[in-house]
Formats: structure tokens, C-alpha cells, sequence
């Protein structure tokens, strides 16, 4: 009888601990794999990368360039827009900022940070075609543009 008493009192001192803990315990939200963001403007163009010559040097947009960045130069979307690119050959892609003007030679779409190249696979080549993706404008360049006088 007294080790029957002891298995009942021990099984109500586990469910009561159980209980205690999942009372106090919160379960996480459910997290869905989120969908990439849709473009505003999907292109292609060849890319180039800029690095050692460049590293330290100021940026169409003031800051202090830096090659280990994930940022670009563009010739005129807006500096802080932000830009998926997408290398078809690797199948890799990178967010980048644009923080800079260029590319400076003709044919050239988009000129990338030496770290952007290697993440996407072409470092080694110099150049690359790439789906060039326009994900974000930043919001004081649309008042700025459509601000009425």
C-alpha cells in the first residue's frame, strides 16, 4: 500500500511540474518561410567589381568605401536604393546598397564590391551578367521627386 501511495503522490508532483512549466513556457509564433520581396524593375547587364584601388576612398553618397561591403555603384538609381542581384551561372544572389556612381566603362550595368564578386561567383573573371533586381527606393527620393511647389 505505501508504494502505491508513493507512485500516485510522484505521478502528481510530475504532472504538476509539468503543468507548472508549459503554464510558464510560451510557445513561438509560427513562423512561415517568408516570400523574396517582389521588384519594382527586374533587368539584366553586365557587372563589374571594384576593390583594393578604391578601398578607403569616399562614395557618391559620402561614406568611406569599403570593398568587404555589400554595396554597389550605379549610374543613376537612387544612392540607398537596395538591389538583389542574381548571378545565372552560380545561381547565387546578394542585396546590395547602392552607395556609389559608375560604372565608368561603357557596357557596364552595375559595379559591385569585391565581396559582392565573391559571393556571386565571379572574382576570379572580373565580369558577369546578372539579373538585376530593384527591390527598394528609399521614401525621401519619391517626396523629394513628387513634392508639389
Amino acid at each position: 500500500m505505501r508504494s502505491k501511495l508513493f507512485i500516485i503522490w510522484a505521478g502528481f508532483r510530475g504532472l504538476l511540474l509539468i503543468l507548472v512549466i508549459v503554464s510558464a513556457v510560451e510557445a513561438p509564433a509560427v513562423v512561415l518561410p517568408s516570400e523574396p520581396a517582389k521588384p519594382l524593375m527586374v533587368w539584366h547587364g553586365v557587372s563589374s567589381w571594384y576593390g583594393e584601388q578604391f578601398h578607403g576612398r569616399t562614395t557618391a553618397n559620402g561614406e568611406t568605401y569599403d570593398m568587404f561591403a555589400a554595396t554597389a555603384a550605379h549610374p543613376f538609381l537612387p544612392l540607398g536604393s537596395l538591389v538583389r542581384l542574381v548571378n545565372p551561372k552560380t545561381g547565387k544572389s546578394r542585396m546590395v546598397r547602392i552607395n556609389d556612381r559608375g560604372p565608368v566603362i561603357d557596357g557596364r550595368g552595375i559595379d559591385v564590391s569585391y565581396e559582392v564578386a565573391r559571393s556571386l561567383g565571379f572574382e576570379e573573371q572580373g565580369l558577369a551578367r546578372l539579373r538585376i533586381e530593384l527591390l527598394e527606393v528609399p521614401k525621401n527620393h519619391w517626396r523629394e521627386k513628387h513634392k508639389k511647389d
